[in-house]
């Protein structure tokens, strides 16, 4: 053991030799049987936890506090296990909040009761920053910008909801309440509620879903209902304004968007903004044969600008459909997104992972993960987000052991590169070796996250573990534990350089 572990150093020694020669890491993500560790494996993972109509999370309304912490806990380390390393968790569903908000009432989905504060009192958007850090993911706040009331609320408004303390900014469409994003003021609430959630808590990204203006509903006679802003609308056309409805509405939207894009990245440069829309893009645009929904006229969500603006950082389309789908085929479509990516920005595909734990007409396993073989050919950074992160703890036919073998361990999120910053420091870290493991210690300031290449016999192996430190493996395979090569990572994803911990002495 002690010759393993000096050859293990010898080899890390050589390392840093070669690497002050100028010679690189090679690029391969997993374990190699070299001298050099490859450079740490890039890909962003993410898995969404919805909380309108308790899709995931907390899986009843008016759960005690504990037993939502303690499912918080498990879905978070379920996430771990697997090999994610994001948790993009819906905070705001309906002009509600799942957080301490002096401008939205609590959510019901949370307590039972619109307004109900969780007893004994704790915030769960605090709560889960914490934990999803603490498990060494990041955790990316994601609001729906205008919707008001879901059709599965239950519970009467509260006092200082919008659609009781300012009804003149809400619409009735259909069974739901809406904002309306035509109105000024209402842009204006939703703008002060993310900013407040970008200053306040210490989240990685903030991110939006595909609701904009409603998907349309019919009436009784099968005919479409428009969206009621009749009233704005002649305002616009007084005051001297020529766009066409359609290009009115897209406007709002638009200006949502790019005004986000500058207050966020102005109040937290290192936050993220992700959109995930609806997958088909503009009709007058799509690859031949793709055909279905327009969110560019029914929604009135232009995507393609929000990407070719840079006004997201990363843009996630929602590409629920199977490979081979005659209308919507998966491959095509996310060739199609990339390709409106002028400013290279991070395109990663949402796969509807759910599908596969469906009791009618279930995907199989090997669906998602032939997505995701595909979300990782072609150009630019890999990434993909599952929906949702329940299905992903009922493990329908053996999706996560799928997921484990095709993740092959954890990795780091790609870098946005065009938001800039410094790399960290070089850590200060040491190792003590114990049969259970071998803890690693960081002296100083911790980092976000500490990236390791592990070196067990001829193989390196790649981990990650939270800026205060861990275990790592004694063994792994009969071989012990040799060399330790570790980065320290910061909030926006720059990797120090390379250090070798030291071994602590008794």
């Amino acid at each position: 053991m002690v010759r393993e572990g000096l050859r293990s150093l010898l080899a890390a020694l050589a390392l840093g030799v070669l690497l002050a020669c100028g010679i690189p890491p090679s690029p391969t993500a997993g374990p190699v049987r070299s001298v050099l560790p490859p450079a740490a494996p890039r890909e962003f993972r993410a898995a969404w936890v919805a909380t309108v109509a308790n899709i995931d999370w907390p899986s009843a309304r008016g759960l005690p506090v504990a037993a939502q912490q303690a499912e918080a806990r498990a879905l978070i380390n379920r996430a771990r296990t697997l090999g994610l390393n994001a948790i993009i968790l819906q905070v705001r569903p309906a002009a509600d909040a799942l957080y301490a908000s002096d401008l939205e009432p609590w959510s019901e989905y949370l307590t039972g009761t619109q307004g109900r504060a969780p007893q004994p009192f704790y915030d769960p958007l605090a709560f889960w920053v914490e934990e999803a850090h603490r498990a060494g993911l990041e955790l990316h706040a994601w609001f729906n910008p205008y919707r008001a009331r879901h059709e599965t609320a239950r519970s009467p408004l509260a006092t200082s909801h919008l659609a009781t303390a300012r009804p003149e900014l809400v619409r009735t469409y259909g069974n739901q309440l809406w904002l309306d994003p035509s109105v000024p003021e209402a842009a204006e609430h939703v703008v002060r509620v993310l900013l407040d959630v970008v200053r306040r808590y210490d989240i990685d990204g903030v991110h939006v879903d595909d609701y904009f203006y409603p998907y349309p509903i019919k009436d009784a006679a099968g005919l479409r209902v428009d969206f009621p802003d009749e009233g704005p609308w002649q305002a616009y056309l007084a005051g001297g304004g020529s766009l066409a409805r359609a290009d009115w509405r897209r406007a709002q939207v638009n200006g949502l968007i790019e005004r986000l894009a500058r207050e966020v990245h102005r109040t937290k440069a290192h936050v993220r903004i992700g959109v995930s829309p609806f997958g088909l893009g503009r009709p007058d645009r799509r690859p031949t044969g793709v055909a279905g929904f327009s969110q560019y006229d029914d929604l009135y969500a232009d995507a393609e600008r929000w990407l070719a603006e840079g006004w997201v950082d990363y843009l996630m389309p929602q590409l629920y459909w199977k490979r081979e789908a005659p209308e919507q085929p998966f491959a095509p479509l996310l060739d199609y997104w990339r390709s409106q990516n002028p400013l290279g920005r991070h395109v990663w595909p949402g796969l509807f992972t759910s599908r596969t734990s469906q009791v009618d007409l279930p995907w199989p396993a090997e669906e998602i993960v032939g997505q995701i073989h595909l979300a990782r050919s072609g150009t630019g950074a890999p990434g993909h987000a599952h929906f949702s992160l329940i299905a992903l703890k009922k493990d329908p036919g053996g999706l996560g052991a799928l997921l484990q073998a095709t993740y092959g361990g954890p990795a780091l999120v790609p870098v946005a590169s065009w938001l800039g910053g410094t790399p960290p420091a070089v850590p200060s870290v040491r190792l003590r070796r114990a049969p259970a493991g071998a803890t690693v210690r960081v002296e100083g300031p911790a980092p976000r996250l500490l990236a390791l290449w592990a070196h067990y016999g001829p193989e390196w192996r790649f981990f990650t573990l939270p800026g205060s430190g861990g275990l790592l493996p004694a063994s792994y395979e009969g071989q012990p534990l040799g060399a330790v090569l570790v980065s320290a990572v910061d909030r926006m994803g720059l990797e120090s350089p390379r250090v070798t911990a030291a071994d602590e002495r008794d």
